[in-house]
């Protein structure tokens, strides 16, 4: 029996009624559709989610179970006729069983550089989606919808979306409700198109600084890196733990399960050598505060193995602790190709249909981003390697996401509202986030530079640099309809007020900074030294110079592959650059530094000499405006640090949270770093009173406040970032010798104060015993408050039994 469906969009969307070929435009304002088995009990929205996914797995063949647990992305190619146009009768002929999901449908082909292959537009997007769910639902036997997802690291990674700043820039405004505001928008944008599901956001701990994927992480700190990740979470799904997705929103997958922001020698994909009392002291802690905080409904699983055990094979890991420990009900997805890398990386199978047993076995639910790895799954169960039951579970808790996302009552784009895509809203949200990201590391008194008033004598500055007239987004970029590099921000704020006179300096890399391209070729040396000269002569007149310099997209990424690597030996900058510095401070001007990279700032030199340092990030679409705005005074730098910087990479691995017995010191070398975790400045000036206790003594279990009254005793408004740490004085194991239990960002008026109160959950006092038991144990502690994780004030708590 087939009924028909007529899914009612918002009134102004502008849909058509998809009776016609695939191809026909997006014109009226519903979808209509024949769905199969109309009075079959999955189809009634009214009954339990539980209850429809039970009828329908009790339908579905061997065969139509697989194919809800493999994904399409490389083969797009098998189901689009020319133009890249979906191809019902190809996608049955290919998918006669259905497909689950199908990756990022803004892409038009499937692993290819958006600059080789143009991503779609937002009609092309939207009607992809619907030709694909209209076969999936008229041509398949039981009319499953197609699940689709997309990137959203730091924006919607598609054409026409607001770009905001790289997460390591996210979490630089150390502003978890700025993060849950960004992320609430972009859900928006990507659910608009039809999308239900996105890959972020990334909650490893980062703790290696070589690691190219550090730019896509929170930072160092696992209590920082969680509440980042909740409020990300909270912002694509909504708060709360329902897990029902509501009208706006798009599921969440927590990435990566874990221990990959630690790989041996900084290399991607590398082991993660960690024993489990660090994995659950730093590393599972974000991970589980997500998944016991929020509706999260997708955990990917990492690359990397761990004593021996590749993730995706780790039944401990996926099973014990996520699923067991703590209560994780949605579906484990495999990172891309990572099923097949068990058998072609890591060894430890003959196959990829090994591979998909012993995935499958492990807890690995879905494989991404295509088939290969559980394609063979239904021989295997007719083999005996996988039972039914094993099958049934991941199924089922796959399904059970395509229930909860309404996939099953109205799965359809609303294109009117995603025409809205990075308009003004967008555009102001990301300015205020790249507002908030920058860090101020130096500052001699040249910051804020001054512009005279109109008719006095205008002032040379001098732009240089290979980052300067270029708007850098980082990996994992959306495409906004319009970016402003930082030139572009300064001519436009400082008008006629001053001369701009602007060069290359240096080029970083060869040809196209695309952070999809494979091949890396550094900038040709005699050639940058020419641009060296030339940006000299171009200066010398200048009364400042601001020195735009640090990483291209193709310097520090994701090294995915051996012919795709991303990951490097050295922390300082690459190419010409330092001698760009160096004949540059030649002149004796005072030089601005302004460093636009994705991996922490270890550049010794610059540090040293330069007058004022700059820390951008990548900082998405409105990096220009927000530049400009902060070098000339309009904002006050309020950003701080998510990672200690270290000096060099024989310091390597360095984060503050060290034990005691680290950190003894080196011949001719400091073990300082050259800037701490949490440390950022401004154009104004604070003080801090010594942290006070609700209470000296509590009984263990009970939450204790900590106060402390900031005072802004400058002469502009800023933000301060106030940070309370934690020390453990005498522990049965060894303990950090600071770790952070919470921080709020303020902003205060000259001369303002306000006493800053936060909590120290009992969470924060507890640790893991020689038993591997989770306790809080008597004693004293030690509590530190201050603007970083150097400079602080202490008091004692004691903790009764």
């Amino acid at each position: 029996m087939r009924m028909m469906l007529r899914a009612s969009l918002a009134a102004s969307a502008a849909i058509m009624a998809l009776t016609g070929p695939a191809t026909a435009p997006l014109l009226a304002q519903e979808v209509t559709v024949e769905k199969p088995m109309a009075d079959a009990p999955y189809w009634n929205a009214s009954l339990p989610v539980e209850q429809r996914v039970e009828d329908l797995l009790a339908r579905m063949t061997v065969e139509e179970k697989v194919a809800q647990i493999i994904t399409v992305w490389n083969s797009k190619g098998d189901i689009q006729s020319e133009g890249d146009v979906f191809d019902p009768a190809k996608a049955s002929k290919v998918y006669p069983d259905g497909i689950g999901q199908i990756a990022r449908p803004s892409d038009r082909l499937g692993p290819s550089s958006p600059r080789v292959v143009p991503r779609r537009n937002i009609e092309d997007s939207s009607q992809s989606v619907i030709d694909a769910q209209k076969w999936a639902i008229e041509e398949t036997r039981l009319g499953i919808p197609v699940l689709f997802h997309e990137e959203s690291l730091h924006g919607f990674a598609a054409k026409d979306a607001t770009a905001f700043p790289q997460s390591i820039g996210l979490a630089s405004t150390w502003d978890p409700d700025l993060v849950r505001e960004i992320n609430d928008l972009i859900a928006g944008e990507v659910r608009a198109r039809g999308v239900h599901l996105v890959l972020s956001p990334v909650v490893d701990v980062a703790r290696e600084a070589r690691w190219g994927r550090i730019e896509e992480t929170f930072g160092e700190d696992p209590y920082l890196v969680g509440e980042m990740g909740v409020a990300s979470v909270e912002g694509l799904t909504g708060p709360g733990t329902d897990r029902k997705l509501r009208d706006g929103q798009v599921m969440a997958t927590l990435k990566h399960m874990t221990g990959h922001g630690q790989p041996e020698s900084g290399t991607n994909v590398g082991p993660a050598q960690i024993s489990e009392r660090t994995l659950r002291e730093m590393f599972f802690p974000p991970f589980e505060q997500v998944v016991t905080r929020t509706a999260i409904d997708a955990v990917m699983a990492s690359y990397n193995e761990i004593d021996g055990i590749p993730s995706h094979s780790n039944s401990w890991l996926l099973n014990d602790v996520l699923r067991g420990e703590w209560g994780f009900r949605g579906a484990v997805v495999s990172d891309y190709y990572a099923i097949e890398d068990m058998a072609r990386l890591h060894h430890i199978v003959a196959d990829y249909k090994e591979a998909g047993e012993l995935a499958i076995n492990s807890g690995v639910d879905v494989d991404l981003p295509e088939g290969d790895g559980f394609e063979n799954l239904a021989t295997s169960v007719r083999e005996g390697k996988v039972s039914m039951e094993a099958l049934d579970t991941a199924v089922r808790r796959f399904l059970t996401m395509k229930f909860n996302a309404g996939l099953f009552d109205n799965p359809w784009p609303d294109l009117a509202k995603a025409k809205t895509s990075n308009g003004p809203e967008g555009v102001a949200l990301a300015r205020k986030a790249a507002e908030k990201s920058l860090v101020l590391l130096k500052n001699d008194g040249v910051l804020p530079l001054a512009l005279p008033e109109a008719g006095r004598t205008k002032p040379t500055i001098a732009v240089i640099g290979p980052n300067a007239d270029i708007a850098r987004l980082g990996g994992y970029y959306g495409e906004p309809r319009a970016s402003v590099t930082p030139l572009e921000g300064i001519r436009s704020l400082v008008g006629d007020r001053a001369k701009i006179v602007h060069s290359l300096g240096v080029e970083i890399t060869k040809g196209d900074d695309d952070w999809w391209e494979d091949e890396v070729e550094l900038g040709d040396p005699a050639e940058n030294r020419r641009r060296i000269a030339e940006a000299v002569k171009v200066a010398r007149n200048a009364d400042t110079i601001l020195l735009f310099i640090g990483d291209t997209e193709k310097t520090s990424r994701e090294g995915w592959a051996e012919g795709h690597l991303g990951d490097r030996t050295s922390l300082d900058l690459v190419g010409e650059q330092n001698e760009l510095f160096a004949e540059l401070k030649k002149l004796g001007k005072p030089i601005v530094t302004v460093l636009i990279n994705g991996r922490p700032p270890s550049y010794p030199t610059v540090a040293e000499e330069a007058d004022a340092i700059l820390e951008t990030w990548y900082a998405g679409e409105q990096q220009g405006t927000a530049i400009a705005d902060t070098l000339f005074g309009k904002v006050n730098p309020g950003g701080k640090l998510p990672v200690t910087v270290a000096r060099n990479v024989g310091q390597l691995p360095h984060f503050y949270n060290h034990k005691p017995s680290a950190r003894r010191g080196y011949l001719f070398d400091e073990v300082t770093p050259l800037y701490p975790f949490g440390y950022g400045l401004s154009y104004t000036t604070f003080e801090m009173s010594a942290p006070a206790l609700s209470a000296s003594t509590i009984a263990a279990g009970q939450p204790v406040t900590v106060t402390t009254t900031l005072t802004n005793t400058g002469d502009m408004a800023g933000d301060e970032v106030v940070q309370v740490y934690l020390r453990d004085v005498v522990s049965s194991v060894t303990r950090p010798v600071k770790e952070l239990v919470g921080f709020e960002r303020v902003t205060l008026q000259p001369g303002e104060s306000r006493a800053v109160s936060i909590e120290i959950e009992p969470r924060s006092l507890m640790m893991w015993n020689r038993d591997m038991e989770r306790v809080i144990e008597p004693g004293e502690f030690t509590v530190m408050v201050g603007p970083n994780s150097q400079d602080l004030q202490e008091t004692t708590l004691t903790v009764e039994p």
